[in-house]
């Protein structure tokens, strides 16, 4: 497995919000995590990427630990999280927050982060329009394209990304999931936190049910989409 975690156990402020996660997600798979809010989807997102410091419990990419490490250095192993609420850098352009999200790899050269840009607005073509363009004062789901394509301009191996459906018009909702299907389908490991059941099971073949901290259910989103508790919960019945 690419990302492995082990009995994770994290807490925010008092709350102990992580009881004892376990999940995986292999290399070029695409997982999901659903659950309601505060099940713990973001936290898990927090704890992988080095914004929580978990109390308890292992998390392994690519065989070795990075619990205890810091958030630049998990993005330098090769994951990118795209945040709940998108949180551009909203003074800046678009192109600086793009460049923004090659600063790990600042080192590799110019002409590696000019093909990286090329290749996200050949993804996000719109964006192309925009790149002068203060990104706070783009719409909601053209945000949500810069914050995936901030983080794509990483080279991330595995891209976590938490409600990218959050506060979006169905019709934009569907463009990004076509987006995050064609990541998946050209090897970018996802890991997918997200209310929207339906969606999620469309690009994901793996999901996990969260409540309250802990992963209650498990399995082939075909087979969660036809259990009754994820069918009553999280799709209409």
């Amino acid at each position: 497995m690419l990302l492995e975690v082990t009995d994770l156990h994290a807490s925010r402020g008092a709350a102990n919000v992580l009881k004892g996660i376990d999940l995986a997600v292999g290399e070029h798979e695409a997982v999901c995590l659903i659950g309601a809010n505060g099940a713990g989807k973001s936290t898990i997102m927090r704890a992988i990427t080095g914004l929580l410091r978990p109390v308890r419990g292992t998390v392994r990419f690519n065989g070795a630990e990075i619990q205890s490490l810091a958030a630049d250095a998990i993005v330098r192993r090769g994951i990118a999280l795209v945040p709940e609420g998108r949180q551009v850098f909203a003074p800046l352009t678009v192109l600086d927050n793009l460049r923004m999200g090659a600063y790990s790899r600042d080192s590799s050269g110019k002409s590696e982060s000019e093909a990286d840009l090329a290749r996200v607005l050949a993804i996000f073509p719109k964006l192309a329009d925009r790149l002068k363009q203060q990104a706070g004062t783009l719409s909601g789901g053209e945000q949500q394209m810069v914050a995936i394509a901030r983080a794509l301009m990483s080279r991330p191996r595995m891209l976590l990304l938490d409600e990218p459906s959050l506060g979006l018009a169905p019709k934009i909702v569907a463009s990004i999931f076509d987006v995050i299907a064609r990541l998946a389908h050209e090897g970018t490991a996802i890991l997918l936190a997200e209310q929207n059941a339906h969606m999620a099971f469309k690009v994901c073949s793996r999901g996990y049910l969260l409540s309250e901290g802990r992963c209650v259910l498990s399995g082939a989103t075909t087979a969660l989409a036809t259990h009754e508790r994820v069918k009553e919960a999280y799709l209409g019945g």
